[in-house]
């Protein structure tokens, strides 16, 4: 028997790194699974990825009415929740000098109020008992230079797992969160190997994390295993944040 048999799961942002990892790991421990994306194409790329085992929606993580519609197909497709993994997130690094209106709205869009209403919006459909997982970060604890207004979206990620679990616990919703630090995912393919070397030099562990590193702690948290972790943060980054 797997961990999560039977349990209808929504990973947001499946479509690649930790998040389609994710979705691998839940199909594998029996879960029914549906992920969104940002285009039919990446969309599609995860679903053959995965083997045709899964379901997928393309819609638009900052859009609030995308967060309604998602919600609609999972009441057609699934008929209910009970395991919400909330992975859909931009990472937007630049100074302080440099942001405008326009960047800042678009990362408080798509890593906070995009996820918030998402939650509003499935609301009803959640079963008794469920769990929901949601994406923050370390960046929400530490200083590091140029992540003010992605520190602080995830902060808020962060914030909402404990208010809501306080909120949605005697329903029987459990609501955790996971923050992970440097993972190796395609957002790195960027940076040089004296800047990856300069990264990992940082981390108490020495060496990236991997995305089943992250996705294992979620199927934990998504299971009856986790039935006593309520407005919990798993933090997992190697010692960076803790020592």
């Amino acid at each position: 028997m797997g961990r999560l048999d039977g349990k209808r799961a929504l990973i947001t942002g499946g479509t690649s790194g930790i998040g389609l990892e994710t979705a691998r790991r839940f199909l594998e421990e029996g879960a029914r699974v549906a992920i969104t994306g940002s285009s039919d194409m990446s969309v599609g790329k995860a679903l053959s990825e995965l083997g045709g085992a899964a379901v997928g929606l393309a819609a638009d993580a900052g859009d609030i009415a995308a967060q309604h519609r998602i919600a609609n197909w999972i009441e057609t497709g699934l008929g209910g929740l009970d395991t919400l993994f909330v992975n859909a997130g931009i990472v937007d690094m630049k100074p302080l000098a440099d942001w405008d209106e326009a960047s800042f709205d678009r990362s408080f869009a798509i890593n906070f109020k995009g996820p918030f209403f998402l939650l509003q919006a499935l609301l009803p459909l959640f079963a008794n008992p469920s769990s929901i997982v949601l994406m923050a970060s370390i960046n929400g604890h530490i200083g590091m230079p140029n992540s003010s207004v992605y520190a602080a979206s995830k902060a808020a990620i962060a914030s909402l797992a404990r208010t809501l679990s306080g909120e949605l616990i005697s329903r029987g919703i459990r609501v955790n969160s996971v923050s992970p630090g440097p993972i190796r995912t395609p957002l790195y393919d960027a940076m040089s190997k004296e800047q990856l070397e300069g990264l990992v030099a940082q981390i108490p562990a020495r060496r990236q994390g991997h995305p089943r590193e992250v996705a294992d702690a979620v199927v934990f948290l998504a299971s009856d295993e986790s039935g006593f972790n309520v407005g919990s943060e798993i933090t997992i980054d190697g010692g960076m944040s803790t020592l």
